[in-house]
């Protein structure tokens, strides 16, 4: 059984930093594309970034480029996600993701994680 546990998440002041971790366990990690969500209160879900099972391709939201870096350690079955200069607007719950095929950007999102708060005050 596939589980993603997402940590990290905070109250931060605007312009300040959080670093999410999302653990995976229940299969092997290193083959899958992971991904972050966040939904912000009132929206939809919506893309944050994504990194590939191998770690050497990323791709990112127009909202987060140049802010959010996405990274893994397949070592540990982690991903995570560095958001510095923070805004208001990132407020939401962030969620961790993870392809339903190997070795694959296509397809859906099959596993989801429970979701942590990240709120950035003004």
């Amino acid at each position: 059984q596939v589980q993603l546990v997402e940590s990290g998440g905070g109250l931060v002041q605007a312009g300040g930093s959080l670093r999410l971790s999302c653990a995976a366990s229940g299969r092997t990690f290193s083959v899958y594309t992971m991904g972050w969500f966040r939904r912000a209160p009132g929206k939809e879900r919506e893309f944050a970034a994504s990194i590939k099972w191998s770690g050497d391709s990323t791709y990112y939201a127009d909202s987060v480029k140049g802010r959010f870096t996405i990274s893994r350690d397949n070592a540990k079955n982690t991903v995570y996600l560095q958001m510095n200069s923070l805004k208001v607007e990132d407020t939401a719950v962030y969620y961790c993701a993870q392809k339903g095929d190997p070795y694959s950007n296509g397809g859906t999102w099959k596993y989801w994680g429970q979701g942590t708060q990240v709120t950035v005050s003004s």
